[in-house]
């Protein structure tokens, strides 16, 4: 990556700002791959907390992931709670997934991921079926122990607006250039602070945008009357 030690001070800096304004980042280990697809895929297309909150309720009302598996669109979109293109992103994604899996090992499971070494893992993962580069990150770094940071498209556009990454810098080579800057063991801790930083400022842009426009609306009215 062209100005690789300038863009390196940058996102150093940035970690180190994020750390000392958070406390530490709980990571969080799936004993089953297959449970961490299931998350990256919602997660992928869904804000943190609303994440959270939608794989709780995947939980209540599905039995198992192979019941998920085998239920309508329809259905998951009412799990979900929103009928947009992004959830319906989601609940293609997700039949196809653990469609993949199911017709690869005969049971909604990655179990076997486990045993054959973390490159084989991943190249399994990468040919699956309604498994994006996000997901695939996401279930080697909270699954697999895998040296990995996963990337939204969030996470990525607040990276290019902030100058910390080269502009034309595709997804796989801004991972991998985040991936030799920060550590494995850090690894999760700065996905999460990092996806919690992007999130948080497209928030309150949308607030200002609001405010402004309302703003507007009132001063629209005020020369009308």
């Amino acid at each position: 990556m062209k100005n690789s030690k300038e863009y390196s001070k940058k996102v150093l800096e940035l970690y180190r700002s994020l750390k000392a304004k958070h406390p530490k980042v709980k990571k969080v280990t799936y004993d089953e791959p297959a449970d961490a697809v299931v998350y990256a895929i919602v997660g992928e297309n869904m804000k943190g907390p609303a994440t959270e909150a939608a794989i709780k309720r995947f939980a209540e009302y599905f039995i198992d992931l192979n019941d998920l598996r085998v239920s309508q669109e329809e259905e998951i979109l009412e799990v979900l709670g929103e009928d947009t293109p992004n959830t319906k992103d989601i609940a293609s994604n997700l039949t196809k997934a653990l469609k993949a899996i199911f017709d690869q090992y005969n049971s909604v499971s990655l179990e076997t991921l486990k045993k054959i070494g973390k490159r084989p893992a991943r190249q399994v993962l990468e040919k699956m079926d309604g498994i994006s580069p996000f997901v695939v990150n996401y279930c080697m770094l909270a699954s697999l122990q895998s040296h990995a940071i996963p990337l939204t498209k969030g996470m990525i556009e607040y990276l290019r607006n902030n100058q910390m990454v080269v502009p034309d810098a595709d997804e796989q080579q801004i991972e991998g250039f985040l991936a030799k800057q920060i550590s494995a063991e850090n690894a999760y801790e700065f996905y999460v602070l990092l996806r919690r930083q992007s999130e948080a400022r497209k928030t309150k842009k949308k607030t200002v945008r609001k405010v402004k426009t309302k703003k507007a609306t009132k001063t629209k009215k005020s020369k009308q009357e």
